[in-house]
C-alpha cells in the first residue's frame, strides 16, 4: 500500500470520529404531572382517534376528505417536505468525493528569451491538448459537513411536523367552520318560524286595535318587533353565504353552496374526554415537535460554525492525457496525473469566524425559549380547552331548563293578553326573552362542538397513521435524522 492510500484512510478514520459543538438533547422542562381535575390514572387520550368521525356526520366526513386532497396551504406544506429533502442530500453531498471530467484544447505560447541555459530562441507557439478526470474531496476533520447535514435534517424533520400541523389546523378549521354553518342554519330556522309568528301577532294586535280593544301602540310595537325579526333573518341569511364561502375556501374551491348533514343539535359526542399524560404532549403535538427540531438544527448550526474555527483539509487529484496533437492524445506517452493534499487555516479575518460563532449560539438560545414557549402555551390550551368543554356542558343544560321555562312565560302571557288581563308589552318582553334564549341555546350548542375540536387541536391528535391514507397528500417518507 503507498504512501498517499496509507494517509488517506488515516484521514478519513480521524475524520469520523471528531464532531465540534454541542450534541442535542430535549430541554429538561418543568411538565405537570396531570391535568386540573382530571385523574393521574387517565393515560388514554381520545387524541389518539379520528376525532372528526365522532360526530358521526358523513357530509362533514366528506368535507374534511375533500379539504385534505385539494386544500392549497397543505399541499404548498407537501412540497416543502420535498424542498427539505433535496436539501438534505446537497448538502450531505459534501461528504463524498466529486469527480468531474474536463477536456479543452488551444494555442498556447511559450517564451525562452531571457533564460541563459535555454539559449536565446524566439519565441514558439503550439497547440495543447488536454482530457482528465478530476476528483476533489473535503474531509470533514471537525465535523461541519456533518453538522450541517445533521441542521438540515432536523429542518426537514421540523418540515414534516409542520405538515402534520397544518393537516390538523385544517381539519379543526373545517369542522369549526362546518359547526358555525349548522348554528347560523339553526338560527335562521328559529328566526324564520318566529317571524311567522309574529306576523300572527301583528295581525292579531292590528285587528283589537280596529276593534278598539287595545290603543294604536300594541299595533305598532308588533309591528316593529317584526321588521327586527326581519333584518335579523336577513343578517343570517348573509352570515351562511359567508360561511359556506369560507368552507369552500377551505375546500380549495370555487364559493358555492354547501351541502348539508346532521342538525347542530343531533352531532354524537363522547361521554367523556380523556386528555392523556401531560409528558405525552411533547411527541403528540406536531408543532412542538417542530419547535423542538429546529432547536436540533439550530445546535448543529453551532458546531459547524465552530468547525470554521479549525483548519479545512481537501485532496485533489486529477488523471488525464495531454499532446500537442490531437491525434496523439490517447497515446501512452502523454499521460498524466496528479495528488495532492490542500490545507486552508484560517489565520486573520478580523474576527468573522469567532462573530458567526457567537451568532449561531445566539440563534440556539433563541430556539431554545422558542420552544419553551410553545411547550408553555401548549398546556394552556389544552387547560383552556378541558374547561370550556365541560363547562359548555353544564351551560347547555342550563340554557335547556331556561329555554323551556320562557316557553311557559310566553303561554301564560299570552293567555292572559287574549283574555285582556296583560298588556301587550308583557307578551312583547316573554317573546323577546324566549327568542333569546332560542338562539343563546343554539349558540352554547355550538360552542361546546367548537370547543371538543379545539380540544383535539390543543391535544395535537387525531391524526393517526390510517387515517392518513389516501384521502390526504402523498407525502414523502420520513427521513432517517
Amino acid at each position: 500500500m503507498t504512501r498517499p492510500v496509507i494517509l488517506t484512510v488515516f484521514t478519513v478514520a480521524l475524520a469520523a470520529a471528531c464532531t465540534l459543538g454541542p450534541d442535542f438533547d430535549r430541554p429538561a422542562l418543568d411538565v405537570p404531572e396531570a391535568w386540573r381535575d382530571l385523574p393521574v390514572a387517565e393515560t388514554e387520550s381520545l387524541a389518539n382517534t379520528a376525532w372528526w368521525n365522532l360526530y358521526g356526520d358523513e357530509e362533514l366526513d366528506r368535507l374534511i376528505r375533500i379539504a385534505l386532497e385539494e386544500n392549497q396551504d397543505l399541499k404548498i406544506a407537501v412540497e416543502r417536505i420535498v424542498e427539505h429533502r433535496a436539501r438534505v442530500g446537497y448538502t450531505g453531498a459534501d461528504l463524498y468525493p466529486r469527480v468531474d471530467v474536463s477536456a479543452g484544447g488551444g494555442l498556447v505560447g511559450v517564451s525562452r528569451r531571457g533564460v541563459p541555459e535555454l539559449g536565446d530562441d524566439p519565441d514558439r507557439d503550439g497547440d495543447l491538448w488536454g482530457v482528465s478526470a478530476d476528483l476533489s474531496w473535503e474531509l470533514d476533520i471537525f465535523g461541519r459537513i456533518r453538522r450541517a447535514t445533521e441542521s438540515e435534517e432536523a429542518l426537514l424533520l421540523a418540515t414534516e411536523a409542520a405538515r402534520r400541523a397544518t393537516a390538523i389546523l385544517l381539519v379543526s378549521d373545517v369542522a369549526s367552520t362546518y359547526t358555525r354553518l349548522r348554528e347560523a342554519d339553526a338560527k335562521l330556522g328559529i328566526s324564520r318560524r318566529t317571524l311567522a309568528q309574529r306576523k300572527e301577532y301583528v295581525e292579531l294586535a292590528r285587528r283589537r286595535f280596529e276593534g278598539e280593544l287595545t290603543s294604536e301602540v300594541d299595533y305598532r310595537q308588533a309591528q316593529a318587533e317584526q321588521h327586527r325579526i326581519e333584518a335579523l333573518v336577513a343578517d343570517l341569511e348573509r352570515t351562511v353565504q359567508v360561511l359556506e364561502n369560507e368552507l369552500s375556501r377551505l375546500l380549495g374551491r370555487n364559493p358555492g353552496v354547501i351541502a348539508r348533514g346532521r342538525a347542530l343539535g343531533s352531532f354524537a359526542e363522547p361521554p367523556a374526554v380523556p386528555a392523556g399524560l401531560p409528558s405525552e404532549l411533547l411527541d403528540r403535538r406536531p408543532d412542538l415537535v417542530a419547535a423542538e427540531q429546529r432547536l436540533h438544527a439550530a445546535t448543529a448550526d453551532v458546531g459547524a460554525a465552530k468547525a470554521l474555527l479549525y483548519p479545512r483539509f481537501a485532496l485533489t487529484a486529477s488523471y488525464g492525457q495531454e499532446s500537442n496533437q490531437f491525434a496523439d492524445l490517447f497515446e501512452a506517452p502523454s499521460r498524466a496525473w496528479s495528488l495532492l493534499g490542500n490545507v486552508l487555516a484560517p489565520i486573520f479575518n478580523a474576527g468573522q469566524n469567532q462573530a458567526r460563532v457567537e451568532i449561531a449560539e445566539s440563534q440556539m438560545r433563541q430556539e431554545l425559549y422558542s420552544y419553551e414557549r410553545a411547550v408553555r402555551t401548549a398546556f394552556f390550551e389544552v387547560e383552556n380547552a378541558l374547561v370550556t368543554y365541560r363547562k359548555t356542558g353544564v351551560q347547555m343544560s342550563a340554557e335547556a331548563l331556561r329555554v323551556a321555562t320562557e316557553r311557559q312565560v310566553l303561554t301564560l302571557v299570552a293567555d292572559r293578553y287574549t283574555g285582556g288581563v296583560s298588556s301587550y308589552l308583557d307578551v312583547l318582553d316573554a317573546q323577546r326573552s324566549l327568542f333569546d334564549a332560542e338562539l343563546e341555546e343554539v349558540t352554547t350548542v355550538a360552542s361546546r362542538r367548537i370547543a371538543l375540536v379545539q380540544l383535539y387541536k390543543a391535544l395535537g391528535g387525531g391524526w393517526p397513521t390510517e387515517a392518513e391514507g389516501p384521502s390526504s397528500p402523498a407525502a414523502p417518507a420520513p427521513a432517517k435524522p
